[in-house]
């Protein structure tokens, strides 16, 4: 039985990833040090897939302990998801979001090169594109300067791991994100955010079930139909089976390059409005909103091309917007008693 270990495997699309490699057949170490989610997901991934993933409270922050962590420990592949992920919040701490999300990875890859283990799964995003001129985005698109500080760590986690494969014999997948929605079907885990969600559709149910006063749309004079922001919403059970056919694209040998990269989306595109109105439609629950400025570090529009990801990693995702709004509805159900 094969085993990789988890970074953040306790956070929203490491969990699902979690339960989604033990359903597959895979043993999972999880680190964790629980700065954004709780130890009470590891009970919930457990009571899903009937397996209790070995678990270690550590910050990848502090070198030692993750050196000392791989030592003596056979482990087949490495997906990598801690890291801090809010665009807004990195524009006013970036100093927080350089230091988490570049100096763990460092520290990560040199556990990994020490200890001869060759397979890692990134956790990118589709900020790496900045505001993109090509519509849908493909793996092509021109790397421009990043919107904010989060997706500059992106760019650099990307560059730093492509230089670790060239001279250290590694090899990885980044896999390019665009926004992951949603909960699992059992509604035993989701996105579960501490405080004031940074993402959109938290702070919608958030808003649906009466804990915020109501939603803030930031900006409507984009140069969109309707003039908010439009992405590509994946639902994060889709989003963590890519996980799994990217790591049996590693485990067997099938990388083209040391490192390669794959967008990982739907390849349709819906504003915040339509996000909006589609979730009272399928929810029966009408939203207090209000239009407020811009947030600095947004692009205006950004979809993926998925042509790569469907014909090499043989993923697609299948489930639908409205299935995924559904979800995290019943989540935050579920979560607050409403």
């Amino acid at each position: 039985m094969k085993k990789i270990l988890v970074t953040g495997g306790l956070g929203f699309i490491g969990s699902h990833t979690v339960v989604e490699l033990q359903n597959s057949g895979f043993k999972v170490i999880i680190i964790d040090d629980l700065s954004n989610s709780k130890i009470e997901v590891l009970d919930n991934i457990t009571e899903i897939t009937g397996v209790k993933p070995e678990f270690y409270k550590l910050d990848l922050k502090i070198k030692s302990n993750v050196l000392d962590f791989f030592k003596n420990k056979k482990i087949d592949g490495v997906i990598h998801f801690a890291a801090f992920k809010a665009v807004g919040e990195s524009v006013q701490n970036p100093l927080d979001y350089y230091e988490n999300n570049i100096g763990s990875l460092v520290y990560l890859l040199q556990g990994m090169r020490d200890n001869n283990i060759d397979n890692l799964i990134f956790s990118s995003s589709c900020t790496v594109y900045g505001q993109s001129d090509e519509l849908p985005i493909t793996e092509n698109a021109p790397i421009k300067t990043a919107e904010s500080p989060y997706g500059n760590t992106k760019q650099i986690g990307e560059e730093i791991i492509k230089e670790s494969c060239k001279a250290y014999a590694m090899n990885a997948i980044a896999l390019r994100y665009f926004n992951p929605i949603g909960a699992h079907p059992s509604i035993k885990i989701g996105e579960l955010p501490l405080g004031i969600p940074q993402n959109l559709i938290p702070y919608i149910t958030q808003t649906a079930a009466g804990i915020r006063k109501e939603l803030s749309i930031f900006g409507n004079d984009y140069e969109t139909p309707d003039g908010t922001a439009i992405r590509d919403y994946i639902h994060v059970v889709d989003l963590a089976k890519a996980h799994i056919a990217a790591l049996n694209r590693l485990l067997e040998k099938k990388n083209t390059k040391s490192f390669n990269f794959f967008n990982i989306g739907t390849g349709i595109g819906t504003s915040v409005l339509e996000i909006i109105k589609t979730f009272e439609k399928c929810t029966g629950v009408n939203l207090n909103y209000k239009f407020v400025a811009k947030r600095e570090g947004d692009v205006t529009s950004a979809f993926a091309s998925t042509k790569n990801a469907n014909e090499q990693l043989d993923w697609k995702a299948e489930k639908s917007l409205e299935e995924a709004l559904l979800s995290a509805w019943k989540w935050q159900q579920k979560s607050n008693n409403v």
